[in-house]
């Protein structure tokens, strides 16, 4: 679509309903913030500029917008006098004169681009004003949408209807599309005759129907235009969203063994062809390439997966770590901050952060780095091909060169050259028949404690 358009999304509200010490929209879902799920909407809907209108936590709320390139507009809504108000709060974005204003609301994160832009597609047919509304099974509590035609002449709220009007099952979504040429015009001719003097943006659709100009309506499934206003409400938001990504994930090609236990975080990326066994869940930063397998009960974080890799079961990745093609992170493997070399084996029991693997490498069971000294952080290259016996604990900063072995047991201090041998443990002593002396002194002891 070639026309312009400003997205307003509103994100003042005080959400008291959550119970919250933060502001409702800083709630998240698949670890992303509910407001930036309808940033991201808006964007995807062709929007020239997003703006946000903001209020309680507003610094926080700021610091999120900012993280764009470029950082997004924020306007606080000083008083909370309704969502018209709140609208005309980004009066300096609306005197810009778009072609088409989107209103979206920040605790609505399931909206799809779709919606929106079939909504800007009825102001583009010459409409001044298009809502969205969604039918219901249970309308009880929504605003209804009367209709004559293909018009919409009203949004009545339930208070306000008829009893004919109640059994209307089309309500209103809250999403609203305006021509930008006459938002501001419109806006402001709203008023605050109501038992709460305040400024709803709903009443636009009479202001506009007064001026004789047409007012639209799309529908959308329920579910896309799902407020979050307690606890409640946003589990329900998250379990449909993950289900869609779900979705969207096995279409593409990616096989899930249980797609009910997988939980994916809204910037994952899988590649086709990757296959994910049940109970693993995915925080923010990760990208899984073409082949490679996730098994059961795994978490990764901030991580990147090479073509063909192998990772779990119970394994934890953790940010900073990427896997070369062919690599293998087995069982009870945490790392951190650590580069894993084409084909290298991290099997078991193992602990690496802030390390270097070589291709073709081996760690052995119970092996870690230690790159802690309890104020500052140090970093152990291992080189290609070199072998790390189990039980071994590698003190950085280290190195340990191409084909180096490292004796199970060991303590490693020094760097290791290539092809070298390291041995850092004590000295093997086996004293004939203690054990048989030992075995007697503690039945002894046992026996005179009973």
């Amino acid at each position: 679509m070639s026309r312009t358009c400003l997205s307003i999304v509103l994100a003042a509200g005080e959400g008291t309903r959550m119970k919250s010490t933060r502001a409702k929209v800083l709630h998240e879902v698949a670890h992303r913030p509910l407001v930036l799920h309808a940033v991201d909407a808006a964007m995807r809907a062709g929007s020239s500029e997003t703006v946000v209108v903001v209020g309680r936590d507003a610094e926080s709320v700021v610091r999120l917008v900012s993280g764009f390139e470029p950082p997004l507009r924020h306007f606080a809504q000083e008083e909370r006098l309704g969502t018209a108000h709140a609208v005309l709060a980004a009066r300096g974005a609306l005197a810009d004169r778009f072609d088409d204003l989107l209103v979206l609301f920040g605790d609505t994160p399931l909206v799809r681009p779709e919606t929106l832009l079939a909504a800007r597609a009825e102001i583009a047919a010459g409409a001044a004003v298009c809502v969205v509304g969604f039918h219901s099974a249970k309308p009880t509590g929504y605003g209804r949408l009367i209709r004559e035609g293909d018009e919409l002449v009203a949004i009545r709220e339930e208070k306000d209807a008829s009893p004919e009007e109640r059994l209307i099952d089309l309500c209103n979504g809250g999403v609203m599309a305006i021509d930008g040429g006459r938002a501001l015009d419109l806006l402001e001719r709203v008023g605050n005759s109501n038992a709460k003097g305040e400024y709803y943006l709903t009443d636009i659709v009479s202001v506009a129907r007064s001026k004789g100009l047409s007012v639209r309506l799309v529908t959308a499934e329920e579910e896309d235009v799902l407020g979050v206003n307690t606890r409640l409400e946003l589990a329900r938001v998250e379990a449909i969203w993950q289900a869609r990504r779900r979705d969207e994930a096995m279409l593409s090609g990616v096989t899930l063994i249980a797609p009910e236990t997988v939980f994916f975080a809204a910037d994952t990326v899988v590649e086709p062809d990757v296959v994910i066994e049940p109970n693993v869940v995915f925080g923010p930063g990760v990208h899984i390439r073409s082949g490679a397998v996730l098994h059961a009960f795994s978490h990764l974080e901030g991580a990147s997966v090479g073509p063909k890799a192998s990772v779990g079961p119970f394994a934890r990745l953790r940010p900073g770590t990427d896997l070369r093609d062919g690599a293998k992170v087995g069982n009870f493997v945490e790392i951190k901050s650590t580069t894993v070399g084409q084909g290298a084996k991290v099997s078991h029991l193992t602990y690496l952060g802030d390390a270097s693997v070589g291709a073709e490498a081996n760690i052995g069971a119970g092996t870690i780095t230690c790159n802690y000294d309890g104020f500052n952080k140090y970093r152990t290259v291992i080189g290609a091909g070199a072998f790390i016996g189990s039980n071994s604990a590698l003190v950085a900063p280290l190195l340990i060169g191409d084909g180096a072995y490292v004796a199970s047991g060991s303590v490693v201090t020094e760097d290791v050259p290539a092809d070298a041998l390291a041995l850092g443990r004590a000295r093997q002593v086996v004293k004939e028949g203690r054990g048989r002396e030992i075995n007697a002194r503690n039945a002894a002891r046992k026996a005179g404690q009973s």
